[in-house]
Formats: structure tokens, sequence, C-alpha cells
């Protein structure tokens, strides 16, 4: 053989796929150092630290076939005594089970129509009620999406277009074995002699039906049935065209054979470990960059580590549940020793869905329209898999997490540059949100270790109160629960306005119980005008002249000035003379177009949001900053909101801190609708906190944590994290709770600042602009009790 016929080094330094006749060069190689590396390098480049996994569910749906493949003891003549088919009860039994352990694929797994051949298929299946094997295989992953949520993956073998089609509507995604481009294997004598199902002709029109239906599907190669090293190539190049073509395949399968006794096939020789090697460099070299390499893991159990430096970059679907039914004798790894041997190369491990990310970002194409919900409920920002349970708002156990210690790792060049103060670039900026595993730790731990700098170990409050003055509004983001129309009626409360005195009244209220602050927003109400919150200013002031106002999003300052003919910045003066103290940053929800055409397409822009704070600084008014993320936004959209604020913050120097507000889904309308995902993850919430740290280093001091959001045990998380202070007592806080938060309305300053303690941190009471209140204040707010909920804030979050 030819010892170098490819450059490999030249595909190392510039990762590239091979043209066709260079493919076929790579039968005359070994799986030496350097075609591995080339391989390895071209996955690195296309897929990063990450290596996949599908948490899946095993349902044999039948073992008949009308083929007779020459080394499967899946397949198998019909037995006396034995369903032909699993019924409905037994498919839902596995697929329960596999709901109660976690997994998020149900692999439905069947002979190639077995009515065609045997009697008793047919027989079965008209007392079934189905005509064909793949009529009732529709049936059977529709019943199992909607009894346990679980996506359905499809091999149904091969299939005309309108099978295809009929498949979609019930499964995210399909797929099938081209196993070989050879037809010598299906001559006599050949591995697939006698099964008319395995022509290479028919199964690649197959793949490409599946390609005109915009089906994401699954395809690959099994080594070692008596094919040659071309004859492989050869398949992988006619993938490789169908792809090119259609953009559907979604991973390849490099499967070596194993020889089973009772076939045909019992005595052939097994392709060894370096064939297999080869076979995936093979593949991963030829394959397009957005087609995953899989090789399943309990194939290749003793040299897991070589398969990663061969280029794999998925492991397949590996059940807690039940065993390879295809390949009963080798059981499927622990997830645990999966993830240790993943992670020793240098990679993590990732759960991913039975569809992959790209189709589920453009899902309008590749996804029915009926599983777009099921979808984006089990992923997340990325579009992997949402592999917890916690969602923002809601009572339940965190998640287990990496421990957060200092490290050094593939991230720490970005870091560098964070702790030099220089400004991140968008990559940098969504490399950071995507750290997982050791790579989280470390991004965590660079955020405190910053945050210790800048604050030390302090962690502040505020004695604050939430005024929602009203609920009615006559925009209608998609996000929102608390809003409502004026006779509207729905979700979580009654439309409701408080008079200015009732509003003082609450005021009154407040700083007798200590508060130095009130957080004054509402809807914007048809009937207000910019005079109306000039009204209230001073109404407020009049009554309690030492009370901070921290009122009116740039939403509500926009649609003020609006209304008085004035521009943001003639209108903000006025309201600072009437007595506002500094403006909440809110309303930003992600600043950029994309995600606010889906979520508040009638809100502010991009542009005019910053203009309404840029402004408010220029007139000595200081304001906060939040983004509310985890609907159906992404990190690239994160990065973005992040770049915009730091450069404003470089501008005009006014925000005093930002608040990560995650978005809580339960009561939301976009989620009750369907559309949106269940807020971030319990990852993506604390990165959240840890990178605004770092992307703002020597800009924005303070970063915040909701406990409302995130519960007093999240919160801590988030406080060593990178965040340094936990907003305020509240009082009252309605806008949370209307969209299902289950914590607290109130949190007291000694139960704050236990939640401080408990991480070994020291609580300081703060003024709004983070000064230290006078000693009496303090010791009123300590002395106060909690204040009952009035009549409005139990309509607006109890409904």
């Amino acid at each position: 053989m030819m010892s170098e016929p490819i450059d490999c080094l030249a595909l190392v330094r510039a990762p590239r796929r091979l043209a066709d006749d260079e493919a076929m060069l790579l039968a005359d190689m070994e799986p030496g150092p350097a075609l591995m590396r080339a391989a390895a390098t071209r996955r690195d480049w296309a897929f990063g630290d990450r290596v996949t996994y599908s948490r899946k569910v095993f349902i044999p749906l039948t073992q008949l076939c009308r083929d007779a493949c020459h080394y499967c003891t899946f397949a198998h003549p019909p037995r006396r005594g034995e369903a032909a088919y699993l019924t409905p009860d037994e498919v839902l039994a596995i697929a329960r089970a596999g709901a109660a352990a976690g997994c998020q694929e149900a692999l439905f797994t069947l002979g190639d129509k077995p009515e065609l051949r045997y009697r008793v298929a047919r027989e079965e299946l008209d007392r079934l009620g189905h005509a064909t094997t793949l009529d009732y295989l529709a049936a059977m992953a529709d019943l199992v999406r909607r009894e346990t949520g679980l996506l359905p993956h499809l091999n149904a073998g091969v299939m005309t277009a309108d099978d295809i089609a009929t498949l979609r509507v019930v499964s995210v995604s399909q797929g099938l074995m081209l196993e070989t481009a050879s037809d010598r294997l299906s001559q006599r004598g050949g591995a697939h002699f006698g099964s008319p199902d395995k022509r290479p002709s028919v199964r690649l029109a197959t793949i490409a039906a599946a390609g005109e239906a915009a089906v994401p599907f699954t395809s690959g190669i099994l080594i070692g049935i008596g094919e040659t090293r071309r004859e492989r190539i050869e398949a992988l190049l006619a993938l490789r065209a169908l792809h090119e073509r259609y953009g559907h395949l979604q991973e390849i399968i490099v499967q070596n054979f194993r020889a089973k006794p009772g076939t045909r096939m019992a005595a052939h020789p097994e392709p060894d470990a370096a064939e297999h090697l080869w076979s995936v460099a093979a593949a991963r070299l030829i394959m397009s960059d957005d087609v995953a390499v899989q090789a399943p893991p309990n194939l290749g159990s003793g040299y897991l580590r070589g398969l990663l430096a061969a280029g794999v970059d998925d492991w397949g679907g590996v059940s807690p549940v039940t065993p390879d039914h295809v390949n009963p004798e080798k059981p499927w790894p622990h997830l645990d020793a999966l993830a240790r041997e993943t992670a020793a190369v240098g990679k993590v491990l990732v759960p991913r869905l039975a569809v992959h990310r790209r189709f589920l970002a453009d899902r309008a194409r590749w996804i029915d329209k009926g599983l777009h919900t099921a979808v984006l409920r089990a992923s997340d920002s990325e579009g992997f898999a949402r592999a917890e349970a916690w969602t923002p708002g809601a009572s339940l156990p965190l998640p287990a997490m990496p421990a957060i210690g200092p490290r050094v790792g593939s991230l720490s060049p970005i870091l560098l540059r964070a702790t030099r103060r220089e400004e991140l670039s968008e990559a940098d900026i969504g490399a950071l949100f995507g750290a997982r595993g050791e790579a989280f730790s470390e991004v965590c731990a660079a955020a405190d270790a910053l945050r210790r700098e800048t604050n030390g170990d302090t962690v502040s409050y505020i004695v604050t109160r939430n005024v929602n003055y009203t609920n009615i509004c006559s925009y209608r983001c998609s996000f929102c629960a608390f809003s409502k129309g004026k006779t509207a009626d729905h979700l979580r409360g009654r439309p409701y306005e408080l008079e200015i005195p009732d509003v003082v009244a609450r005021c009154r209220e407040a700083w007798e119980r200590g508060a130095v602050e009130v957080c004054l927003q509402g809807g914007i109400h048809p009937d207000y005008t910019g005079a109306f919150y000039l009204e209230l200013c001073r109404a407020i002031k009049a009554e309690l002249p030492d009370l901070h106002i921290h009122a009116f999003s740039p939403l509500e300052t926009f649609q003020g000035a609006k209304t008085l003919d004035l521009t943001p910045s003639e209108f903000l003066p006025m309201l600072r003379d009437a007595g506002l103290g500094t403006l909440p940053g809110t309303a930003a929800e992600v600043l950029d177009p994309e995600v606010r055409a889906i979520i508040c397409p009638d809100k502010v822009t991009v542009e005019q949001w910053l203009h309404v704070v840029e402004s408010a600084h220029r007139a000595g008014l200081r304001t906060t900053a939040t983004i509310m993320f985890g609907h159906v936004d992404t990190p690239r959209h994160w990065a973005r909101h992040l770049l915009h604020l730091r450069r404003l913050q470089e501008r005009t120097g006014g925000i005093t801190e930002f608040v990560p507000l995650p978005f809580v889904a339960m009561e939301s309308p976009i989620n009750l609708r369907g559309q949106s995902r269940l807020g971030p993850t319990f990852r993506e919430s604390v990165l959240m906190h840890a990178v605004s740290r770092i992307v703002f280093h020597g800009l924005i001091e303070n970063i915040q944590t909701s406990w409302v959001k995130m519960g007093t045990e999240g919160a801590q998380v988030c406080l060593n994290a990178g965040a340094n202070d936990v907003g305020g007592t509240l009082m009252n806080e309605s806008i949370t709770r209307a969209a299902g938060a289950a914590h607290g309305q109130e949190m007291t300053p000694a139960a704050l600042e236990l939640l401080i303690r408990g991480i070994g941190r020291t609580p300081r009471q703060r003024t709004t602009l983070y000064g230290t209140p006078r000693a009496e204040r303090i010791a009123v707010s300590h002395a106060a009790s909690p204040l009952p909920q009035p009549e409005t804030d139990r309509a607006a979050a109890n409904g």
C-alpha cells in the first residue's frame, strides 16, 4: 500500500472536504497518526469539543422481515406462540419506562415489510386495524409522542415517497442504513443475497426521497461484510452526493460487523479496531462538515478513545432502559463511563435530540408543524437536549452541576482578553455561553474571580417596593402574562389600574417599613400620556421627598414623550425635574431585531431602546440594564445584546447594574401557544451571570441575580459565578408571579441576609446608586413585618 497518497498535514493546517478522486486515494492508506489527526482536526473544526449522544428507548415494533441478511439476528421467521407485532400497550409500556428514565428519543426499529412475506403478519395487522406495517408504525409513533412526550425516530426500512410523507407527520427524523454501495453483496454468496430491500439502488432511492421530502435523515455504512475499502468509499461518496443535493443527512453511522452464532456469517471474520478506525477517519474526511460521524459505543467498547481520535463526534442512541436489539450481546456503556472516556480526550459529552440542532433551527422547513412545540420544549438554546426538569420560577431541585473552581482550558485565551478589559467578539461570547462540563467551571470561576476583584466578598441588596400601577397595556408582547386588555379576563388576572393616591399610599407604606426606593412600572395604558408620569412623580415627591423613584422603562419613557410630541431627550429632563431618580433598563428583552420581531414586534426597536437609555444618561439619570432570555433566542443573540450594552456603557458610564431575567414560561402566552422553549436551562441561567461579568469587566461593576426567578439556592449559585447583588426585597412583585413563578412576592432583609451569609458572604444594604442608607432606615427595615399582598397584586399573581 502507498504510505501517504494524501497530504494529511495540509488537511490539518486547512481542514476541508476531499474531492471524489482524492477520497478514493484513502483506500491505500493505513489508519496511522497522520490520517487520524487530519480527521480529528476536521471534526474539531466543525464540532468543537462536543461529542453528542441521544438518550433513547429502543422499541422493536416487529422482528419479522421479508429480507434474509446473512448476519442478522434481529429479524427472524414467525415463532409459535409469539406475536408478530408489539401491541399498543406493550409499545407504551416500553416508552413510559424510557420517559421515566429521562429518555427523550423513541427509536422504532422493525423488519422490512413482513406482511409481503408472512401470512401471520398480514393477519395480525388486520386484527390491529392496519393495512401495512408502516401504517401501524405511524399510529404507534403518534401514540408514543402524545402519551409520553418522547420524540420518535423511525428506522422503517425501504419506503416510497408517500410512506415517507406519512411518517414525517409523526416523527422528527427517520433513518435507513445504506450499508454498502456494492451490488456484489446482493448476488449469490453475498451477505445480502435474498434480501431485495438491500440492493444499493433501492436504498439510495429511499434516502433521496427523504431528501425530497425534507426529512432529517440518518444513514451509514456497515463495514466488514465482504465489501472492499474502495466500495466503502463509494458508499460514502454516494451519501455525500445526496446530502449535497438535499442537505438532509444529519449523521453517518460507521458500524462494524459483529459475527453472531446461528447466522450464515457466524464464522466470517470481524473487522479489527484498525479497520474500524480507518473507516471512521475516511467518513469524517469525506462527509460534509454539517453531518455528524457516529460510531456505536457498545461495538467499539475497547477503543472508544481511538474512535474519538479518528474523528467521531457522536455516539448515537444510548439507552438506560432497553438493550441494543440489533446487537444484544453488546450492552450499552454506562453514561458515566462514556462521559469519562469522552472527557479523557478533552471532549465533553452533550445530550442531543433525535433531530439534530441545525434542523431545529430551520424547523419550518425540516419538521412538521405539529411537532414544533414538542421539539422546542425538549431543547436548550443551542438546539441540544434539555436534560433537566428545572425551569426559572419553579420550585424544583437544582440540577447537578460541575463544581466551580479555577481551571485552565480551551477558553483561557478568551478569558485572558476579558481580564485585560478588551472587548470580546460575538464569537468569543458565544463560546463562553456554550461552555459545558469543565469549561462551565472555568467560565464561572473566572467570573467569580473578577467579582471578587471588583466587589470583594460583600453582597448588596436594597429595601424597595415594586408598584405595578396598571396591567392594562396596548402592546401585545407574546411573552407577557402580566399585561391585559381593558376587558381581558384570561391567564392569571383581571385588568386593573391604580389611582395616583393609591400609588402614593403604597409608597408611604413602603417608606414606613424602611424602603429607600420605590420601583414603578406598568403596562402602556392607552389613556396615559407623559403628563401622567410627571404627575405621579410629583405626587410621590410631595409626600415622600427622600424616597428614591426608580421608574419608567425605556418603553414607557418613549411612549410618554410621544404622547406629548416630545423626543425622549426633551422629556427625560422633565421627568428628572419632577422627581424621577433613575430608570429601570427593562423592556430590553433581547436587543436583536430577529428576536424582537417574534416576541415584541410593536415594541421599541433596538435603536430606540438604546437612544432612550443614552438620553437618560445624558440627562443625568442613571439606569439599570436587563436581558430577558431563554424563549426563542440563542447565544448568538445574547452576545449581540451584551455588546450593545458594553458599547453604550463605554460612551456614557450610566448603567449601575446588569440584571439577567430568565424567561418564566409557565403562564406566558408564547409558551401556552407552544411557540417557545421552557425558559433557559439552569446552566444557561448561571452562565448569563458569569458571562456578563466577564464581558462587562471594568465597565459595569454590579451583576444582580433575581431570587424571584432563580430561587434562593439558584441565586446562591449565581453569587458564586460572578453576581454580587441580590436585588430588592420587592414587597409586592406581580410580573414574574403572573408568568407562573412560585417564589415569594417579598423577601425580608433578614431572609436576604440569611441567603447571603449561607455562602460565606457579607450582606450590605444599599441605596439605588449603591450608597449606604442611613442607619435609622436600616433599623426600620429590619423591624418591619412582611407586608400583606394587595388585592390588585393578588389578582395579577393568582388569577
